[in-house]
């Protein structure tokens, strides 16, 4: 399947999907992460490992890049866009949002949602190691045979399951919930 017909059912599976909305205001800070596709020899996504960091709660977990909204951002997506620049070194300008997947909250009392885009890799990933120990292209295909073998699909399963291992990291947690509810988009709209 060529690039642009990948784009268009990704775009479309966003945007016709059914997301969990926003909780009510003034319950959980809002931050926002950006689900990067990006097109290679395989369809992957972009994932970091958060550094190592005495005190930091998400300590080498995986997650989407992504983080605080500042006061200085005009939205949720604004964040995204500003984060991915800061963290990874990613230019807004090569990066097209298809759509939010919606807001997915933490333990931590944090409101994230989750954006969706095609990155044109027209920038070199320089990640800021004081945040990011590592990042990862992880292929769609390996995600999705894994969310149907772990029997993901169609079913929610419990938190603590929610789990995709990869190489020697593991993606679980809020980061888990919303890869699941991304790839249930993709198989029931895509």
């Amino acid at each position: 399947m060529d690039k642009n017909k990948c784009i268009s059912i990704i775009r479309s599976a966003v945007q016709n999907g059914s997301h969990p909305g926003p909780p009510d205001d003034g319950l959980f800070q809002p931050t926002s992460v950006i689900a990067l596709f990006v097109f290679n020899k395989e369809i992957e996504l972009l994932f970091v490992q958060k550094a190592d960091v005495k005190g930091y709660p998400w300590a080498n977990q995986m997650a989407f890049p992504g983080g605080h909204k500042d006061k200085k951002d005009l939205s949720t997506k604004d964040t995204a866009l500003r984060e991915l620049t800061e963290e990874m070194g990613i230019n807004r300008e090569n990066v097209e949002v298809l759509g939010s997947l919606g807001h997915f909250q933490t333990i931590n009392s944090k409101d994230i949602e989750a954006w969706i885009g095609i990155w044109n890799q027209k920038d070199v990933i320089k990640h800021d190691t004081s945040e990011i120990s590592k990042v990862f292209q992880i292929p769609l295909k390996y995600l999705i045979d894994l969310h149907k073998k772990k029997e993901f699909h169609r079913q929610t399963p419990n938190v603590m399951h929610l789990t995709y291992p990869y190489e020697d990291v593991e993606i679980w947690g809020v980061t888990g919930k919303i890869l699941y509810h991304l790839i249930e988009v993709l198989l029931k709209n895509g």
